[in-house]
């Protein structure tokens, strides 16, 4: 009879990422031995007298569903404590309310996701923050900006949507050489790709709607702080604005995150492939991508060109988000980025020929086939 541990039993002998995902949770139930962990629907935990409370007391503080996925993503991220809130922008904004100074400096990317734009904005025009936007895959734009001083540096890399690279370590030490901390949203990459925490990030930020959970079903986030004073700060901030996650959704989540390094293997070679035909093919004028991820970034010559390319897809959704197990593409002026005006989707470099595509793990000939009879359309 074998006795199953959690993988991170100190009596266990360490394993490497791939197998952390897929154990995450398993073996640790302590009512039945259940080999996957069950779920906590409880909102509230009994008290054992008034002045001895158990480790659970309400949903909202603290639920066992919820922490096995931020632990488990956690450790992927080589963190010290994670966070689940009810979904990415809520990480985001739980953190950069945690983190900055009333009135402080945010430097953030000129291309970041639109609704992280929307919110820096509207808290920069609101009074309660500073907010400069900087080309961080420029290093000297960069390191310029932070010279000149901030609290608080705003990482996306790959962003979003053009796909640009940032040298995080280069920038984490500029950042913290001023006295600013870095937090890094790791939602295109991941921790299967990139660990910004081992660059000297403060905290990591995750939308675990996307490749996290990859099956479309959950809307979730995870801050992960290197830290574990300041990771519990962040967790105090959630459970006091009310970010945190459900049980099921955690559930879901915690589920999905088994099968991460799968799903992103075979993501990037259908990745590789669409990549492939891009580049060749004459109806498509820009072609982003960095090399890894399962995220391809494209230009056509106008909107024109992407009503016609649109008109006919069967196996791309014309839809927002990303990371699931099946294709999808998007428009980022009208879409993910309709917040911007014009003159700041201009600045990031975002036109109207712009599609975004998301590769899910279909064959790869079937994506390529479907892809190219709609440029061949244009």
């Amino acid at each position: 009879m074998t006795t199953d541990r959690p993988v991170d039993d100190p009596a266990c002998t360490p394993v490497r990422p791939r197998t952390r995902a897929v154990r995450a949770g398993i073996g640790t139930d302590p009512a039945h031995n259940a080999v996957t962990p069950p779920i906590y629907l409880s909102t509230s935990y009994t008290f054992d007298r008034l002045d001895q409370r158990g480790r659970y007391d309400y949903s909202r503080s603290g639920n066992p569903t919820r922490d096995l996925f931020g632990e488990a993503v956690a450790a992927l991220e080589g963190g010290s404590v994670g966070c689940v809130t009810s979904s990415g922008m809520s990480a985001i904004s739980t953190t950069v309310l945690a983190l900055l100074p009333a009135g402080g400096t945010l430097l953030a990317p000129s291309d970041c996701y639109g609704g992280s734009w929307r919110l820096f904005d509207a808290l920069d025009r609101s009074g309660r923050l500073k907010l400069r936007l900087v080309d961080f895959s420029d290093a000297s734009a960069a390191a310029s900006a932070i010279a000149e001083g901030a609290d608080l540096v705003w990482l996306e890399t790959p962003s979003n949507p053009l796909l640009r690279i940032t040298d995080i370590a280069a920038v984490t030490a500029s950042a913290h050489a001023a006295g600013a901390l870095v937090v890094a949203d790791n939602t295109f990459a991941g921790p299967v790709l990139q660990r910004p925490l081992e660059a000297g990030v403060d905290v990591v930020v995750h939308s675990a709607t996307k490749s996290l959970s990859g099956h479309s079903d959950v809307v979730a986030g995870v801050i992960v702080a290197a830290d574990a004073e300041r990771g519990a700060d962040l967790c105090w901030w959630a459970n006091a604005l009310g970010a945190t996650a459900g049980a099921f959704d955690s559930y879901l989540a915690l589920r999905g995150l088994r099968t991460l390094h799968l799903r992103v293997a075979a993501a990037q070679t259908g990745a590789a492939a669409v990549v492939e035909l891009l580049t060749s093919h004459p109806a498509a004028h820009a072609v982003h991508y960095p090399g890894f991820g399962s995220i391809v970034t494209f230009e056509v010559a106008d909107r024109a060109a992407v009503d016609a390319l649109l008109d006919g897809l069967h196996l791309f959704c014309l839809a927002e988000s990303l990371g699931g197990v099946e294709s999808l593409i998007s428009h980022p002026a009208t879409m993910t980025h309709a917040a911007m005006p014009e003159s700041a989707q201009a600045a990031a470099g975002i036109t109207d020929g712009m599609l975004r595509l998301s590769i899910g793990i279909e064959d790869p000939a079937d994506l390529v086939a479907d892809l190219r009879a709609g440029l061949d359309r244009i």
